[in-house]
This record gives structure tokens, sequence and C-alpha cells, in this order.
């Protein structure tokens, strides 16, 4: 089995880039991702589910990874630069990145595209370890979603395609995961829905806007709950 390069959060892309340098032959793994690692408690069980699977993950593929570039400033959160720590502690071997200052804002075509939500956010997410051309189309934007990639991918699928991403999602797309201004851009004239995963310090940000822009506020914290997609569903209908 390939060994690997554990990332979380946008690391600092010149870091990135190093280390994929020194492990040519490593594969890259987003560790912020489920990818149904076993829970082992190493966290509380009311927090983010994010941040459970960073250090599950990190646990469970302990022996294949030689290396975790590990976010740890504004463009992640505490919780990372807390996980970077306790995985330190267990010996794991982390380098800290912090990516918070930009030269340039890079085009956001993904987030205004006719894919799929779910692909959209995938494929910009993707694009931290590998940027790929996609043949894409741009959209009139009919409704949002803002924040940031949810650890339930599928219940994206009841957005329409017509749906732009953003928030800390279009944040990253635009190279600028910490530029809180942007993050807090939405499109005034479409619907949106303002999700966190339940216990994220971003959940204040998305009541906010909710708030703010007469949109929808959700958070989830391992999957959707069947009263949480009828809410979306007759959101995006009244739309």
């Amino acid at each position: 089995m390939k060994r690997l390069i554990g990332i979380w959060g946008y690391p600092a892309p010149d870091v990135l880039e190093k280390v994929k340098a020194n492990y040519p032959d490593n594969e890259l793994i987003d560790l912020d991702v489920n990818i149904n690692a076993p829970a082992l408690g190493v966290l509380p069980d009311a927090y983010c589910r994010i941040m459970r699977n960073i250090i599950d993950n990190s646990l469970f593929l302990r022996d294949r990874l030689d290396v975790i570039v590990a976010s740890v400033g504004r463009e992640k959160c505490d919780s990372g630069w807390f996980a970077a720590k306790i995985l330190k502690d267990m010996e794991f071997n982390i380098i800290e990145t912090k990516y918070e200052e930009y030269s340039q804002t890079l085009n956001t075509p993904i987030s205004k595209s006719n894919l799929p939500l779910n692909q959209k956010i995938t494929a910009i997410m993707d694009g931290i370890l590998n940027k790929a051309q996609n043949t894409i189309h741009e959209t009139k934007p009919e409704y949002g979603f803002w924040g940031v990639p949810p650890n339930d991918l599928d219940f994206l699928d009841i957005f329409p395609d017509t749906t732009h991403v953003y928030g800390w999602t279009r944040c990253v797309e635009a190279g600028k995961p910490a530029d809180i201004d942007l993050e807090m851009y939405v499109n005034e004239n479409v619907p949106t829905v303002f999700f966190a995963q339940t216990f994220c310090a971003k959940m204040q940000l998305a009541k906010y806007l909710a708030k703010k822009h007469s949109g929808l506020y959700v958070d989830v914290d391992d999957t959707a709950s069947n009263s949480v997609l009828a809410k979306i569903e007759a959101f995006i209908k009244l739309g």
C-alpha cells in the first residue's frame, strides 16, 4: 500500500510543494474527509465532526502516514491547532503551516459552474491537493450554498445545479482561505442556505448571515436528518 502525506484545511502551498518534493512517491490524503475510520474516543462526542475525522483518520492510517501538513492558522481554526498539538504529542510527524496573507485572488469558476453542488465542492477541495482542469460552464445563480464542505456530502444532492458556492469553500477556490470579507460575501438576490458543522465556530457566522440575508440556517453533526433535508427542500421550493 502506498505511503501517505496527510493534510487538513488549506496548507500554505509553498510548504505543501516542498513536502511533496521530499516524498515524491507518497499519495496525498485529506484527513478532513470521512473515510469511515473507527471512532477512537480521543475527542469528545460533542465536538466538530470534521475535527474528529482528522484525529480518527490519522490514528487509523498511522502506519502509512509519513508526515502530516497541518493548517493551524485563521485559514482553519483553533481546533486545527489543537489537533496538531495532540497528534504531535502522539509522536506523529507534524508540519504546521499558516496561510493568512495572499498576493492575488484566483478566479472562482467552479463555485459558479453548472456542476452538481456535490461535485463543485469536491472539485474545489481536491484542488488543494492537485490542480485539475474541469470542463465547466458558468450558470446564472438561482440558489446559494454558504459554508464549509460538510461531513455528509450526500445531502448536497438535493440542491439544483444552479446553486452557487459561497463562504469558506469559495475562499478556498479563490486561494484566500482566511479572507473573512470574502467568506461573508453572498449574492443577496438568491435564496441561500447557510450551513455549518455542529459545534464548529462558524455556526455563529452562518446564523448571523442567514438572519441578515433572509436565508436558511442549518447545522449538521454527522449526517443530515430527514427534518434538515425537509427544511432545505421546502426552502428551495419556496425560493
